[in-house]
């Protein structure tokens, strides 16, 4: 009988994970620490900001600074036409960061808009970072990690570098505009990229008769002496019918929800004298960004004031704010990425924070915890009534705990936007009610299932200690549900909280900047370009002509760039 030798074989390896991008992940703005620190370091830039101007000392260092000149080429013959690009908001997480990174570095990049019709689009020779370089705080560390890495790896192998020039925001401020004014205006070249202005704030002179300016407000939405002679200086270099491009951090002619009225009255009242005493011209197209998403008003007579703040930050909702702009011009909202409607879906996602941002969970686990564990009674074995009765006779015994009580809700009242008005108090007290309620019923659900169903006996080790954790696990899910809940009605309901609302989401996607071209026969057209869903998976350019890294195809959700409204035309 024959014998069959039985051969083994090994179970083939699976295939080792495609490498991972070196980048960061987006900013958790509910994480404690993070926004801690973060409002620590804008608290002093404010307060040094305000006694001594950093812009001040950088017009007595570069005293003559003249307008890069962009009109004629490297021969000194007038160009005829030219393609320049503008991305806001950028310098946060390495998928939206290098996805709009990617697009604008491409040689050529088709669009389609919604009608199906393609434009065929190329790379600029002129590139405008119009602010907020990076977040959550200015540091040349962060800098180069969110902002520069992204755009150095996505240019790589696709085309010679363009010129770049940027505009700070308030989160390039936070360290005294130091780390911007060292890679920006210094006249460094950065891997490629070409920096040229010595100030923070710029004007490059284009061809067929246009210019772009950019404009530093500070962080207190103020234009500095210095800077107004500036362009005083330069308005007498332009022509009657020459036309003006303005960028700016932030924009006066929306409401910003991270801005007092007061701010945004000198901002506005700034940009006015600007316009009229100073530049002597009224501004073609106002470009500004700080609010994460794509927002347009125009007028009658064609002018444009564009928020494109979609560069790489967390989406901004796009239903919270007025629907009216300066109404005395005549600017009525055209077009919003995304619409409406869909930002006012996206806000049911803060019924998730307990997933989206662990680590406020953890801190409402914690307090959860220390103010159920302040309750020295036995809930066991009373109903809700007596139970009610027995936690207010421990308040009124309890100095510490009624303490504790009380700056909960003064906190939460604080937290609640101003933009309530009178109802602020009511809205922030029901906020912190909520808590304590949940708080209550967590206790008393614990309580009954300590002592009726597991029998342990009260203030036992055993008891206490699994007392704790469920406590805290109860905190970990309620408290950020309860806040979502909170902010998912004040912005869809009330139009308030719109930072708070979507920053705590971090939704990577809907992003977008603005390609421009100024044909031959000096017309400007603007490409509004967004990004619906930017990659999550990447993998390594297999060439020399490919960028550091490329989107992996099996990310098939992944959509890719095209124009949020057909081409605008000036």
């Amino acid at each position: 009988m024959a014998s069959h030798a039985h051969v083994s074989t090994a179970p083939a390896s699976s295939a080792a994970p495609p490498p991972r991008p070196p980048g960061r992940k987006m900013v958790s703005w509910l994480d404690p620490l993070l926004l801690a620190k973060t409002s620590l370091r804008a608290t002093i830039s404010a307060t040094i900001g305000k006694q001594a101007d950093r812009r001040l000392l950088d017009a007595l260092a570069a005293p003559e600074v003249k307008p890069f000149d962009l009109s004629v080429d490297a021969a000194g013959n007038p160009r005829e036409e030219l393609w320049f690009d503008y991305v806001s908001d950028l310098g946060d997480g390495w998928d939206p960061t290098y996805a709009v990174a990617q697009a604008v570095s491409r040689p050529t990049l088709p669009v389609r808009d919604a009608s199906g019709t393609t434009y065929e689009t190329r790379g600029g020779e002129l590139l405008v970072f119009g602010g907020d370089e990076v977040y959550p705080a200015a540091s040349v560390a962060e800098y180069e990690e969110r902002t520069l890495h992204p755009w150095i790896c996505a240019i790589r192998g696709q085309r010679p570098p363009p010129h770049l020039f940027a505009v700070p925001g308030n989160h390039d401020w936070y360290d005294g505009l130091v780390s911007f004014m060292r890679l920006f205006c210094q006249g460094r070249t950065l891997d490629g990229f070409k920096t040229h202005q010595r100030r923070s704030y710029f004007s490059v002179k284009l061809p067929q008769g246009w210019w772009l300016l950019g404009v530093d407000m500070q962080l207190e939405s103020d234009i500095d002496r210095p800077q107004v002679s500036y362009f005083e200086k330069l308005a007498k270099q332009m022509h009657e019918d020459d036309r003006i491009i303005l960028c700016l951090a932030e924009p006066a002619w929306l409401a910003s929800q991270g801005h007092s009225q007061e701010s945004r009255f000198r901002l506005e009242n700034n940009l006015r004298y600007l316009e009229k005493h100073v530049l002597g011209k009224k501004v073609s197209i106002f470009l500004a960004g700080d609010i994460h998403h794509y927002h347009r008003h125009a007028n009658a007579e064609g002018r444009q004031k564009i928020v494109a703040g979609g560069g790489g930050a967390f989406l901004h909702p796009t239903h919270a704010y007025p629907e009216e702009a300066t109404p005395q011009e005549g600017f009525t909202p055209r077009k919003s990425f995304p619409s409406p409607r869909e930002s006012r879906r996206l806000c049911w996602r803060n019924l998730g924070l307990a997933a989206t941002s662990p680590r406020f969970g953890v801190l409402t686990g914690l307090l959860y915890l220390l103010l159920a564990w302040a309750l020295p009674v036995n809930l066991g074995s009373a109903n809700v009534a007596q139970s009610l009765g027995l936690v207010a006779l421990t308040l009124l015994s309890s100095p510490g705990l009624v303490l504790i009580t009380v700056l909960a809700l003064l906190g939460l009242i604080g937290f609640a936007d101003q933009r309530f008005g009178r109802w602020r108090w009511a809205a922030g007290g029901l906020h912190g009610l909520a808590h304590l309620a949940a708080v209550f019923l967590l206790a008393l659900g614990v309580a009954h299932l300590m002592g009726s169903v597991l029998h342990l006996p009260f203030r036992s080790p055993g008891r206490d200690l699994l007392s704790a954790g469920l406590f805290f696990a109860g905190g970990f899910l309620a408290g950020p549900t309860i806040m979502g809940l909170y902010l998912l009605l004040s912005l869809n309901v009330f139009g308030v909280h719109a930072n708070e609302a979507f920053s705590s989401l971090a939704i990577p996607d809907w992003k977008n900047f603005i390609r421009l071209h100024i044909g031959k026969n000096g017309e400007l057209r603007l490409f509004p370009i967004g990004i619906r869903r930017v990659p999550r998976a990447w993998k390594p350019g297999a060439t020399v002509r490919e960028p550091a890294w490329v989107a992996d195809p099996q990310d098939r959700r992944a959509t890719p760039p095209a124009l949020i409204e057909p081409p605008i035309v000036l």
